[in-house]
């Protein structure tokens, strides 16, 4: 009965952690670019978003992530046998880079609001797609265990890191495009006023 236990709330865990920090690269995404925002509006949107960012990491985040390595051990308590299988020393190895992105996170969350930290926005969608390969890995090993096909597996993985990285770069340049239309636009109709205005005078 234990081992359902732990089990259940270890999966509730792996969702909140996940979910924190997808959500929390997205913040920074948003911090970053508070900067090309001219005054007040830049001041007022960087505080706003490190309360949101410290309130994610230290409420929901990381008692999402202690949450879900307390569990584990507890069910490693019931399985001691599994420590001695390759898939799951693969899975720890991925759980253990994991948590150096969560605690680099919170680095970077530091940085950001004490005005050091130099990425970009651009940076941080790269950065907030490595969850997404990591939740892949660990959960293919869970449930596959020794039986999964590796030589698949890491085509499959490589495909979704070029497509994520794809999607990021046609994004950026659609937003380059919208940012470049609206200048357009913006320029059009300054240029329509000052007719209108010689025209009147």
């Amino acid at each position: 009965m234990a081992y359902f236990w732990y089990k259940a709330f270890h999966l509730i865990g792996v969702v909140v952690w996940f979910a924190g920090l997808f959500y929390l690269v997205r913040l920074f995404v948003y911090h970053a670019e508070a900067s090309q925002e001219a005054e007040p509006a830049q001041t007022i949107l960087k505080n706003q978003y490190q309360i949101m960012e410290k309130r994610l990491y230290n409420i929901i985040t990381t008692p999402g992530m202690v949450v879900t390595v307390a569990m584990a051990i507890g069910l490693l308590t019931t399985e001691p046998e599994v420590l001695k299988s390759g898939w799951m020393h693969a899975k720890l190895g991925f759980v253990v880079v994991l948590l150096a992105y969560h605690f680099y996170c919170g680095r970077l969350m530091r940085r950001l609001a004490s005005g050091d930290c130099q990425w970009t926005g651009q940076q941080f969608r790269a950065l907030n797609e490595a969850p997404t390969v990591l939740l892949v890995a660990i959960v293919l090993l869970a449930v596959f265990k020794n039986s999964l096909p590796t030589d698949i597996t890491a085509w499959g993985i490589f495909a979704l890191v070029i497509a994520m990285a794809a999607s990021i770069q046609l994004y950026a340049k659609k937003r380059k495009r919208d940012k470049e239309k609206r200048l357009a636009e913006a320029s059009s109709a300054t240029s329509d006023e000052m007719t209108e205005q010689v025209s009147a005078s």
